[in-house]
């Protein structure tokens, strides 16, 4: 493993990164353990971020690592076109299970962009093989993140990510955001106003007429945007809307899915079922890569009515990858066996608890936090939104915390193993950093 700093930087374009500022001062992280990375100085850095919200089990898990190394050895590579392996399909009956057997299927990806952009199709694809080909627009949603494929930028609605690239699929429309600083900040948990901004779908529905809608997707917790948590009673709403005009909801659950709320899926949190749930992200501990897409059999079901063939053209070479599997079942163990979600429904007063001691430090607008992910919005520095931010990001990792920053708002996801002293370093280490943040 190389631990030394690397020779040169330029070749690397790095993702959703100010490149130019990062290389001038870089933070690089070179081993990680449970809790804490290790960057290439040989300082602990406490994980509040579980990694990009994919290491729900915490860093270098035994089983895990194991598993990988097993099926390397054993399978490196096969295809799921039109040939098969057995751990892509007891993986999916292990999901199924997971899921406690609310869906039927599972169609994998390798990433959450490409699930997203899956269930899209299946989406449009669905409502053609029912005879109703006419429901091709899409329902986004205002803030709203689902990935960077053309697909999930068209239906998301974070502007700085669109706003490079054109007009993006034609047919497509938003709800507003659910964000409301007045009448709710410093919630804990859902918060109480905003449930009547589903019925903003019924305004959609009558410009557009249901009989072109194909779908709404939304993501139960937004989490890319700053934390936005839903309104109490706004997912049910959604869901009896979409179930009045037969338009199918689809939850983007690549961040909340895999114990992030305490709960299987943030479905299972809020009680409200959709049509498909896009998940990737903590499916495999975040060790390899892959996406998936949950589905109801009655979706499935309309495309095995179909003539005889290939009933859904659509797929990747690694959907399915055999160390991607293998990531994923000893992920689902170690689930199963060491208590996870156990532990996140545990900390998670104790977790909530120390969001909300920061309530009255500089700068601080609001917080707010469901299962184990919070939000702490900051005010903006004045015709520099985003900077104060950017600078809490830098001053955390001086001061051995990662954290996620969106513009003026830091996210924090922790590994769902943290215990009490973790809670209270991240906490402590954050209510310091603010208290001296320009």
């Amino acid at each position: 493993m190389n631990e030394s700093r690397p020779s040169s930087m330029a070749s690397f374009w790095m993702p959703f990164t100010n490149n130019r500022d990062y290389k001038s001062d870089p933070r690089l992280l070179v081993s990680a353990e449970g809790m804490y990375y290790r960057d290439v100085d040989g300082r602990r850095i406490l994980d509040g971020t579980a990694g990009l919200w994919c290491v729900p089990c915490g860093h270098a898990q035994p089983l895990i690592t194991e598993a990988i190394a097993t099926m390397a050895g054993q399978l490196d590579f096969a295809p799921t076109f039109q040939m098969g392996h057995p751990a892509a399909f007891d993986l999916a009956e292990d999901l199924m299970a997971f899921s406690g057997h609310k869906f039927g299927h599972v169609f994998y990806t390798c990433s959450g962009s490409e699930a997203v952009d899956t269930a899209l199709k299946m989406a449009l694809a669905y409502h053609k093989a029912r005879g109703e080909g006419g429901r091709t627009r899409l329902i986004g949603r205002e803030r709203g993140y689902h990935g960077v494929g053309f697909g999930g930028l068209t239906v998301g609605g974070i502007g700085p990510n669109r706003k490079q690239f054109g007009p993006l699929l034609p047919g497509a429309d938003h709800l507003p955001h659910t964000h409301n600083l007045l009448k709710n900040a410093f919630s804990r948990g859902e918060p109480d106003f905003g449930a009547e901004l589903a019925d903003e779908l019924e305004r959609l529905v009558a410009l557009h007429d249901a009989s072109t809608i194909a779908a709404v997707i939304i993501e139960p917790v937004s989490g890319s945007t700053g934390v936005l948590v839903p309104p109490k009673g706004y997912l049910k709403r959604l869901r009896e809307i979409c179930d009045k005009y037969g338009i199918l909801l689809i939850f983007d659950e690549v961040i909340t899915g895999f114990g992030r709320l305490g709960t299987p899926f943030a479905a299972d949190y809020f009680g409200v079922e959709p049509d498909l749930m896009t998940t990737a992200k903590g499916i495999t501990n975040g060790a390899v890569p892959m996406g998936a897409v949950f589905s109801k059999r009655h979706i499935h079901d309309a495309f095995m009515d179909a003539p005889a063939g290939i009933e859904l053209f659509h797929g990747y070479t690694y959907s399915g990858h055999p160390l991607a599997c293998a990531a994923a079942q000893a992920t689902l163990r170690v689930f199963r066996e060491q208590g996870v979600m156990e532990n996140a429904r545990h900390i998670q007063p104790y977790f909530e608890d120390a969001l909300h001691s920061l309530r009255g430090l500089p700068h601080v607008i609001d917080l707010r936090s469901i299962g184990i992910v919070a939000g702490i919005e900051l005010e903006p520095i004045a015709g520099k939104p985003g900077a104060r931010g950017y600078s809490a990001l830098k001053k955390a990792f001086a001061d051995g915390i990662l954290i996620r920053t969106t513009g003026d708002i830091i996210a924090l996801s922790p590994p769902l193993i943290l215990e009490r002293q973790h809670v209270d370093e991240l906490f402590g280490k954050l209510a310091t950093l603010l208290n001296n943040l320009d």
